[in-house]
């Protein structure tokens, strides 16, 4: 009955767990087709592009990948350099660097 009564539970915690994450995955998938629509009519540029533009003001850092931010029309991208994280944030219509977090 305990053993049971215990599977039911994890059970029904996975479930929650997975239902928790669904408007988080909804975002994203939102944010990437917001990102191709805007693409497609060139108001803003893609993401190699940035990585073209940002990737060589990096030396010694290793790229860990970019996040797009739909609303403030700006790439994220993401660092890594003797364990700290840095943050470059480029707008996303001009190219240009508009912000660095250490």
């Amino acid at each position: 009955m305990k053993q049971q009564l215990l599977s039911r539970a994890l059970a029904l915690a996975a479930c929650l767990a997975t239902v928790s994450s669904l408007p988080a995955l909804a975002d994203q998938v939102s944010e990437q087709g917001q990102l191709r629509k805007e693409r497609r009519a060139g108001t803003v540029r893609s993401t190699r592009e940035i990585e073209q533009i940002v990737l060589p003001q990096m030396p010694g850092m290793q790229y860990l990948g970019p996040e797009y931010d739909a609303a403030a029309m700006a790439y994220r991208l993401k660092f890594i350099q003797n364990g700290r994280v840095v943050f470059v944030d480029v707008d996303a219509r001009s190219g240009r660097i508009i912000g660095r977090s250490r």
